[in-house]
């Protein structure tokens, strides 16, 4: 879906860049990044921060700022609280801005869309469903069987409640006939891995890039990715679609926002800065790399439906599966 949809946006408008864009920034940028450092989203933060920077200005500076706790929500909260005057920003995520607003909504303190400025996507990636390398699952298949053999009785482990993780397990499940497995939260996706390499669960969905070392090492057996087609940093890795659950397409996503009323001028600057970074070869490599795959110039209107296509989604898997985390 990250593909079909972001990567084919229109080209942008040009617009005027009067004074209060021409003098911005007045200080260092902080990027509020609302997991801990090493992440999927940490580390797309700081490669566009890098490229991003100098597009603002020739003395611009971008500050990396990790602000983590409930699934992305503290960090998103303290942005929203901030002026809008560019200077505080946030890589918002699939968690933050998609499943804990769905999954949490009275707990969740912002309304995702309303209360910030999108002012870009800038990229994403699948799911993968992960085993431990000394499991005996080889396959999706193998694994849901086993589920639907013991009901209740196979553990899956994820990073957050109403996090992205536990939306895709839940909604695996539910597509697989509403099998049943226990849910076990972790305080992040290090223990997450760390559980599942010392058995103590069967099973997760982690963002490809951030399981990409334990996958590559084998500490951790990829059996699914949750987007039709095989994603070319782990060919081996077949997806959903090939064992009969097309309808399972799942994939987390970075966005660039800042506080609602951010002015015309800074949002043209910032959205012009960030697409002319991400259109670097050399800053797509590195992303690709990394498991992120860069989005395509968007605009920020383009941004803004995305994150309300997502959010209506996750809505809808929230209710298939029927979740209820304190609603």
């Amino acid at each position: 879906m990250l593909r079909r949809t972001l990567l084919r946006a229109a080209p942008l408008l040009a617009w005027p860049l009067p004074a209060l864009a021409q003098s911005f920034p007045e200080r260092p940028i902080v990027l509020v990044v609302p997991f801990t450092a090493g992440g999927s989203s940490d580390i797309a933060a700081r490669l566009l921060a890098e490229r991003m920077a100098p597009r603002i200005g020739p003395n611009a500076r971008i500050i990396i700022e990790n602000r983590a706790g409930a699934g992305g929500s503290l960090g998103a909260d303290h942005v929203k609280r901030q002026a809008p005057d560019g200077h505080t920003l946030l890589l918002a995520t699939a968690s933050s801005h998609g499943t804990n607003p769905a999954a949490l909504p009275a707990t969740t303190p912002y309304d995702p869309v309303e209360d910030f400025t999108s002012i870009a996507m800038v990229g994403g990636g699948p799911m993968v469903i992960v085993a431990s390398g000394r499991s005996g699952y080889r396959s999706i298949k193998d694994l849901l069987d086993a589920i639907r053999a013991r009901p209740g009785a196979l553990s899956f482990a994820t990073s957050g409640a109403g996090g992205i993780g536990h939306l895709t397990a839940e909604y695996l499940l539910a597509r697989a006939g509403h099998l049943r497995a226990e849910h076990i939260p972790y305080r992040g996706g290090a223990q997450v891995l760390a559980a599942m390499a010392a058995g103590e669960v069967e099973f997760s969905a982690e963002v490809l890039a951030s399981a990409a070392p334990h996958l590559r090492d084998g500490t951790s057996r990829g059996l699914a990715v949750t987007v039709p087609q095989r994603h070319p940093l782990f060919p081996d890795i077949p997806s959903v679609a090939e064992a009969g659950m097309q309808e399972v397409e799942i994939t987390t996503w970075n966005m660039l926002l800042a506080p609602r009323g951010l002015p015309p001028a800074l949002l043209a600057r910032l959205n012009e800065a960030a697409n002319g970074a991400l259109a670097e070869p050399a800053l797509r490599e590195r992303m690709a790399a990394a498991g992120v795959d860069a989005a395509e110039a968007n605009t920020p209107e383009q941004a803004r439906n995305f994150l309300v296509a997502e959010l209506a989604k996750f809505r809808a898997i929230v209710q298939e599966a029927r979740i209820q985390l304190g609603r």
